[in-house]
């Protein structure tokens, strides 16, 4: 009886600098994800690993899925050794340095954009934007009153626009994006950095514990 040929080998999974597309590989849980939703880090000179929110520092990345969770399996099964092919230094507080890297990459789009002319703040401003059709990202304080957001909520789907409320930054947060101590509504016109801040404050929710629930609003995961 004649022997069955073996069965081919998986193709191995490429490094991350070989690859072009949107997509890549979480190096917790294997799942091939788009980039939008997750987070690289690089490993610096001294072997220690640094998040990489941009996506700009030079190396191979090593990606992980955007939430808290997830950037404690990878340290617990020593997922970034055997990404880095060597052993390297994990900080502790990882994910809170990914964290606040987020915050801040929201906060400069989101001063980006009103220094553009592009983003506006308090609740009659909004609502003023959402009125003449220039709004394409909504923020809304996590920290604010539930019912403002259901308000601009509710003026949202008055006037039918498919707009998303983003709600993970704090009313400091948005604040100081403003230069004022505190912001608790505030529009963004729509373009490339309302897409970005739409995108980060997605990656930010997994690092919060906030969970997407329908109408566009946020809340805290129990």
């Amino acid at each position: 009886m004649s022997e069955q040929p073996a069965a081919p080998s998986p193709p191995a999974m490429p490094d991350e600098e070989d690859e072009t597309g949107p997509i890549r590989r979480c190096i917790a849980t294997g799942e091939r994800l788009a980039k939008e939703g997750m987070v690289r880090c690089a490993v610096d000179p001294d072997g220690v690993i640094v998040p990489d929110v941009a996506a700009a520092l030079p190396g191979r990345g090593l990606w992980l899925t955007a939430r808290r969770d997830i950037v404690a399996l990878a340290i617990k099964k020593r997922a970034f050794d055997r990404a880095a092919k060597r052993q390297v230094k994990v900080p502790v507080d990882l994910a809170d340095r990914i964290e606040l890297l987020l915050v801040l990459r929201c906060r400069d789009g989101i001063g980006l954009a009103r220094r553009s002319g592009h983003a506006v703040a308090g609740f009659e401003k909004v609502g003023q934007a959402m009125r003449s059709g220039t709004t394409g990202l909504l923020l809304a304080a996590s920290d604010g009153a539930e019912n403002g957001r259901q308000k601009v909520a509710a003026l949202a789907r008055g006037l039918d626009l498919k707009v998303e409320i983003v709600s993970v930054l704090t009313a400091m947060e948005i604040g100081a994006a403003f230069g004022r101590d505190h912001v608790v509504h505030a529009s963004i016109g729509p373009g490339a950095l309302a897409d970005r801040v739409r995108v980060d404050g997605a990656r930010l929710a997994g690092f919060r514990g906030i969970a997407a629930t329908p109408g566009g609003l946020s809340k805290r995961r129990a």
